[in-house]
């Protein structure tokens, strides 16, 4: 399960943010996470509880925030919406290059 490490990884980054502005905790933490990325949201915030036990983030509240995949179809130069990665041009039938909904970022970290 790469959730885990994602959990644990977003964990690090949060707290980094926390000691560097001197908090003492971590209330919130807001992320986007794209519909292509192959992350399930459940999972990740499943396994963020688990990993934020005894640090500064027990206890923080995880929102996410899907973000739609879009994709360009060169044939008819047009960006279009796409709900699976290898999705085809609703158009044409031509395969599209995915232009969003891959990424996962922190957007925001409370902290207090």
């Amino acid at each position: 399960m790469h959730e885990m490490s994602l959990a644990e990884g977003v964990l690090q980054l949060a707290e980094d943010t926390a000691r560097r502005e001197k908090a003492q905790r971590i209330k919130l933490i807001v992320l986007e996470i794209g519909r292509l990325s192959s992350v399930e949201p459940e999972a990740l915030s499943f396994c963020f509880e688990a990993v934020a036990r005894g640090s500064m983030a027990q206890g923080a509240g995880l929102e996410i925030i899907d973000v739609p995949g879009a994709g360009w179809c060169m044939l008819c130069a047009e960006t279009v919406p796409m709900q699976e990665r290898y999705d085809a041009c609703p158009s044409c039938g031509h395969p599209l290059e995915v232009t969003s909904g891959t990424e996962m970022r922190v957007r925001e970290v409370e902290i207090e």
